[in-house]
């Protein structure tokens, strides 16, 4: 019973402790842009996983086995010899018109996040036109508690934010807003 009595009090204090402890949370993102495009011409833009010459911060693109999972691409950011963000495709549907990846290597200088991966789709838009989404979620940049303004869960979600709003603002403009 004694032993009992005690282990009630170390686990009385533990708890309170480790909750307190806590490292980071998990941050999500979802952007969407509606467009006049049919789906089908969206989707030929964006949908070849090696192929991102659509989004203005990436200067090049470069990969192996096209759309089949386990592909890998590597974007190169700003300019030539810029700075890159490695990528592995997990999920892909044609028919579906998504596919998802997750990043494998990328400086959190460069992108303040760690153990992110990302969701794009194009879906129809009632009334015509292209409803597409880029979600995503991840963890700042800096796994322990007490981060760097720079690396912290504001940081990243503002960041993350920028890169899928860049895009799809490219998108829009290339496809023009819904009628």
């Amino acid at each position: 019973m004694r032993q009992l009595r005690y282990l009630l009090v170390v686990l009385g204090f533990l708890v309170p402790a480790m909750a307190m402890a806590h490292g980071p949370t998990r941050q999500k993102v979802t952007l969407t842009t509606e467009v006049a495009a049919d789906p089908a011409a969206v989707w030929e833009v964006i949908g070849d996983f090696q192929d991102m010459s659509w989004h203005p911060a990436v200067y090049s693109s470069t990969g192996e086995n096209g759309n089949e999972i386990d592909a890998t691409r590597v974007l190169t950011l700003g300019e030539e010899g810029g700075p890159t963000i490695s990528e592995v495709l997990y999920k892909y549907s044609a028919e579906k018109m998504s596919y998802s990846y997750r990043i494998t290597d990328v400086l959190v200088e460069v992108l303040p996040v760690t153990n992110y991966s990302s969701h794009l789709t194009v879906k129809p838009r009632d009334g015509g036109g292209s409803l597409i989404e880029w979600r995503g979620a991840f963890y700042r940049g800096y796994p322990n508690n007490d981060p760097p303004p720079e690396l912290n869960d504001e940081a990243a979600i503002a960041a993350v934010s920028g890169v899928y709003q860049a895009g799809l603002d490219a998108l829009a403009e290339r496809f023009g807003p819904p009628s």
